[in-house]
């Protein structure tokens, strides 16, 4: 049994998973939080094999701690304690590679990409464009490559799968000269997820990925949706940072430029004032006080103004992108929804698709608000585009990137 282990490191957090590789099974993941803070917390899930036989499958088994967990070399040390004390054994399933996401890669990195010091230079050097995600998740490498010494360890980037985005695509209409210098330009993320999900929706069809086209909205506190033709990437929502496009959680998404030479003259906000404002204080949160989708929900059925102002703006933005990116593609085969309310949020997904019967689309009302596990479809069979609901796992993702290069 060959394992790999994923790591997603945080400013504050260390989310890990230990995948066998062969069988693509998550022997174990772990979630360690408020790392540098008073009291942090680790959760600890073994997930056992399925069973093949009459016997029934053992149930997942969590376990909870708190204690201080002063930075990210401690964070380490308690996820080997925690594998130790609750398994699986890292004796009995080393790890064969350590796959990391790395949120942003620039213009520079468009696959995985084996770790050494050259890499680690271009990952810090590349925190401008990501100041609060590649530090944290360097930081994440360094420590482990302190426990894991003897295997190689891989990169693999959120921004990676949109190098395929074309020069009108990805150029912003500024001073082409300034830009160059300080590498603006579009970049997108989220892409780890959406290049698992559009293959996920290709095999669960039995279509070839290379005929497909595809759009993929993956939706949850960041949101983003991609156009994907023949498997590569050929437009998506967030921009330079992950700002850019639909309404999120705390962020605005899409908002004229002059609104913010605005308030800067009239209200007097300064540049940090303006990260704050766009970052945290906007998106859902912005318009209703909240930024959970469910309690969005709540009060738009409860017939609250503003969170019914807030849901139907967040809508509004989904058909827009909707639109525009089935005219770039030319058409479209398949629509699919992934991430925590793209996954479970059924009135987002039947109002976003509400008015695209021009282009085909037809929802199934009794299939969309049903739950399930797995892949599900969503639309009519009489539809001409086929809707589903696509469960994204970014882990396994990294795992199979990580051991494609091995």
């Amino acid at each position: 049994m060959s394992a790999i282990l994923v790591i997603n490191s945080g400013s504050s957090s260390l989310k890990y998973s230990l995948l066998d590789i062969e069988s693509e099974h998550e022997l174990a993941a772990g979630l360690i939080e408020r790392i540098g803070q008073e009291v942090g917390a680790a959760s600890h899930t073994v997930r056992p094999a399925p069973t093949t036989d009459a016997a029934p499958t053992m149930l997942d088994a969590t376990y909870d701690d708190e204690r201080s967990i002063p930075d990210h070399h401690a964070a380490f040390a308690v996820m080997l304690e925690q594998f130790a004390e609750h398994g699986p054994s890292l004796a009995e399933h080393p790890p064969v590679a350590v796959g990391h996401r790395v949120v942003h890669g620039g213009a520079r990195f468009y696959a995985p990409t084996l770790i050494d010091a050259d890499v680690e230079r271009q990952i810090e050097e590349l925190a401008v464009l990501a100041p609060l995600h590649n530090p944290a998740n360097l930081a994440g490498i360094l420590a482990a490559k302190a426990v894991f010494r003897g295997v190689p360890h891989v990169a693999v980037f959120d921004t990676a799968f949109h190098q395929t985005l074309p020069p009108a695509a990805y150029t912003y209409a500024i001073d082409a000269e300034l830009a160059r210098q300080h590498r603006v330009r579009r970049y997108g993320f989220h892409g780890t997820s959406h290049q698992f999900v559009s293959e996920a929706a290709a095999a669960h069809l039995g279509r070839d990925l290379a005929e497909l086209k595809q759009l993929v909205f993956h939706l949850g506190n960041g949101a983003s949706v991609t156009a994907i033709d023949g498997g590569r990437s050929v437009e998506t929502s967030m921009g330079l940072t992950p700002l850019e496009g639909l309404v999120m959680g705390t962020r605005s998404g899409d908002l004229d430029p002059a609104a913010l030479v605005h308030l800067s003259r009239r209200a007097g906000l300064s540049i940090n004032d303006l990260d704050a404002l766009l970052n945290t204080r906007s998106g859902l949160k912005g318009l209703a006080g909240r930024s959970d989708m469910r309690d969005i929900l709540a009060g738009a059925e409860a017939g609250e103004d503003d969170a019914t102002l807030a849901l139907d703006v967040y809508v509004h933005r989904l058909r827009a992108y909707a639109g525009a990116y089935i005219a770039q593609l030319g058409g479209v085969d398949v629509i699919s929804f992934t991430a925590g309310v793209g996954e479970n949020a059924a009135r987002v997904r039947a109002e976003a698709m509400s008015t695209l019967g021009f282009a085909g689309v037809e929802i199934d009302a009794q299939r969309n608000e049903t739950r399930a596990r797995g892949i599900r479809r969503i639309s009519t069979d009489a539809s001409a585009v086929t809707v589903l609901v696509v469960p994204t796992n970014e882990e396994l993702q990294i795992a199979r990137q990580t051991a494609g290069l091995l």
